[in-house]
């Protein structure tokens, strides 16, 4: 036997956002309280009517009642960093001296940080942890140029041509 449906304190709201609806995506959550309480259907046939699968009629029903019988939209929910390690400004102080030793002519080592990483959280991070963590902060690996931007090639090919030795 199934369970009953619930959402019965917004059956009202869904049932005066059914003619005002302006999107599918207002309808579709107001239809996916409706049906199951005013009609008795199960989820398998309102995902059916809906035309979208049992789990997304579910999710639009759930966000229809959670919202307190208002729609709301689709993109809204979570979003960012779930599963961060440390906060952003965490982050920021965490990288701080490293980034004032590049400033001052150092060179950031990704596997001092790593290192330094693994001790503040007291654990292993994977390496890529720490390039994305970088990578969040500004910081960009730069490689040296081919040559230096101040060379003289005229100067370089009449030293190679004029420069051998026997």
């Amino acid at each position: 036997m199934a369970r009953t449906a619930s959402g019965v304190e917004v059956l009202e709201q869904a049932k005066a956002c059914l003619p005002k609806a302006k999107t599918v995506e207002k309808l579709r959550q107001a239809q996916a309280v409706v049906l199951p309480l005013e009609f008795g259907m199960s989820m398998p046939k309102t995902a059916q009517i809906l035309g979208v699968s049992v789990g997304w009629a579910c999710r639009l029903r759930t966000r229809f009642i959670k919202g307190g019988g208002a729609p709301k939209p689709i993109g809204e929910g979570h979003g960012g960093r779930r599963r961060e390690n440390i906060t952003r400004e965490a982050e920021t102080e965490f990288l701080r001296p490293f980034f004032d030793q590049a400033k001052s002519g150092g060179i950031l080592v990704v596997g001092e940080i790593k290192h330094a990483l693994d001790e503040h959280l007291d654990r292993k991070v994977a390496l890529a942890s720490v390039y994305n963590l970088l990578h969040r902060h500004g910081w960009r690996m730069l490689a040296p140029d081919k040559r230096h931007p101040q060379a003289d090639a005229v100067a370089q090919e009449e030293w190679k041509k004029n420069c051998r030795t026997p």
